[in-house]
């Protein structure tokens, strides 16, 4: 079954994206893996301290995770699965398109400001030529109405 990898952080743009790779993956009876990449630099303290701080990321995670999935079974029929890395978001984003042969659309959500379309899309855009799979970018300032529609 062919995969749809979706980002899971904190921006806003990420909701688009992940609405897109489940509406997606509903009708092309695909699946969606969910990443989430906890960035090394916030454990650079005690070893106790640490890992306190480890924990509470994953915590932090599920939770998000858990909105996202329950909406993608509930509305998309599609039952996403969690994969957290730690590490630089870009080494862990491509280490699992390698990990998992399955995945077969990087999903990314791009902001809608005048900042650009974020560091993530920026990174990974320069990368694209050499990536193994397609990247689809969705822009954060979609209506579901619109999404619905391109899916």
């Amino acid at each position: 079954m062919r995969k749809f990898l979706v980002v899971l952080d904190d921006s806003r743009e990420c909701l688009n994206a992940m609405r897109f790779a489940a509406m997606r993956a509903a009708r092309t009876q695909g699946g969606v893996a969910i990443l989430s990449i906890i960035p090394p630099d916030e454990f650079n303290h005690w070893i106790g301290v640490g890992e306190v701080m480890r924990e509470e990321a994953r915590e932090r995670i599920h939770a998000h995770y858990e909105v996202f999935a329950k909406w993608m079974r509930d509305r998309q029929g599609v039952d996403p699965e969690l994969v957290i890395r730690e590490g630089d978001t870009v080494t862990e984003i491509l280490a699992q398109i390698a990990a998992d042969p399955d995945i077969g659309v990087l999903v990314l959500g791009a902001a809608s400001g005048k900042k650009g379309p974020g560091p993530l899309v920026s990174q990974m855009t320069k990368n694209s030529g050499s990536l193994p799979i397609p990247v689809t970018i969705v822009p954060g300032d979609l209506s579901k109405e619109r999404l619905e529609g391109i899916t």
